[in-house]
């Protein structure tokens, strides 16, 4: 037995979003943006979920609250504490694209956000399945969601074997997703369809014995579930190697903010060069500090790695005792704090492995201000 093309697959019938709701008001998980329907709020849950897991996110988004209450307190906030309270979630430039939109929110919408389509993706950060969702779960909108648990999902219902992100077969999957959404219900239909990518439905050994559309699935009357969606081969990360300078001045160590306009905009690092071709690492060091207008002797303290979404990173770590401060140092967009500050920076992942480092260091030589 062999699928129907994807072409003449005709989309299920409504018994599909009933046994999802009917298992959904038994099984489905109690999380604290369920308990509301305030849009704001769904928001923010929609943008942190986003690449991130459930359990990493609650604390970020329970504190996040606390903090920014409505949208216009986070439009009149400051970049830099929206990226403090975002740091350790990753992916950056959702804090930055949540504060912009909260400002477009505050100026174009009144305060709220939108109820339609359109409106809600001419804002930074909310694509077509985000802004689906807020309209489905905020407002009871009968707006299909496409994240990756529901991709998953219907690849698997209706036995796709070919590359999901292949446009002619994103449009079926979108035309799919509208079909099978509640009408009555869309705002528990969306949420129970995550819950069941979230839980049964994942994307190595699916619980098909425990799923309550499992009659309903292609791919499992074929023994395929396991297989769907068609995996893209993992690429081969390329790696880049970079130097970095801890130096220290009366306990105060020099720290920078990166430009907010590129990756890991407005987090904070310690100075560093990549290293390119063949260099050597001691002279890349020496080239740096010397392009800092800074003296110190320079001694080579260990490496760490970190890996991006698109490279591992390879940090090889020097430390010298600055004696003067230069010029260019103090007019840059640089500032010497004391270890104790650092900490609660908002470090990007790389330079928190370098800080830890660093910690090791002074907690065994203990020649730093903590």
């Amino acid at each position: 037995m062999t699928p129907l093309p994807v072409e003449e697959s005709a989309p299920l019938d409504g018994g599909f979003a009933e046994k999802l709701l009917q298992w959904y008001g038994l099984e489905g998980r109690d999380l604290p943006w369920r308990n509301t329907r305030d849009p704001f709020r769904i928001w923010i849950s929609e943008i942190m979920l986003q690449q991130t897991g459930v359990e990493t996110v609650i604390p970020y988004y329970e504190k996040f609250l606390a903090r920014f209450p409505d949208i216009v307190s986070l439009a009149n906030a400051d970049i830099d504490e929206v990226i403090a309270l975002w740091a350790g979630l990753g992916y950056y430039s959702r804090a930055r694209n949540l504060h912009a939109a909260a400002v477009m929110v505050k100026n174009r919408f009144e305060g709220s956000l939108p109820k339609n389509l359109d409106d809600l993706m001419s804002l930074p950060g909310i694509g077509r399945s985000t802004a689906g969702a807020i309209l489905a779960i905020a407002f009871d909108q009968k707006t299909p969601i496409l994240d990756g648990n529901v991709r998953r999902i219907l690849c698997r219902i209706f036995a796709v074997e070919e590359d999901p992100r292949r446009p002619v077969i994103e449009k079926k999957l979108w035309q799919w997703a509208d079909d099978l959404t509640s009408e009555k219900r869309p705002h528990d239909y969306s949420q129970a369809i995550m819950d069941l990518g979230a839980t049964l439905c994942t994307p190595r050994h699916p619980a098909c014995d425990r799923c309550p559309v499992a009659a309903c699935c292609r791919a499992r009357q074929l023994g395929k579930a396991a297989e769907l969606p068609v995996r893209k081969q993992k690429k081969t990360l390329p790696q880049r190697r970079e130097v970095v300078l801890l130096l220290s001045q009366r306990g105060r160590l020099l720290v920078r903010k990166r430009p907010y306009g590129g990756m890991l905009g407005g987090l904070w690092e310690f100075p560093s060069l990549i290293r390119e071709g063949k260099e050597n690492s001691a002279e890349v060091a020496a080239k740096l500090l010397a392009a800092l207008d800074a003296e110190g002797t320079l001694e080579k303290w260990g490496k760490s790695r970190h890996t991006y979404s698109h490279f591992h990173l390879e940090s090889e770590v020097f430390f010298a005792e600055v004696k003067t401060r230069s010029q260019r140092i103090r007019e840059s967009n640089q500032t010497w704090l004391p270890s104790s500050e650092i900490a609660a920076l908002a470090v990007h992942g790389a330079h928190k492995k370098v800080f830890r480092l660093l910690q090791e260091k002074t907690a065994k030589n203990g020649f730093l201000q903590k």
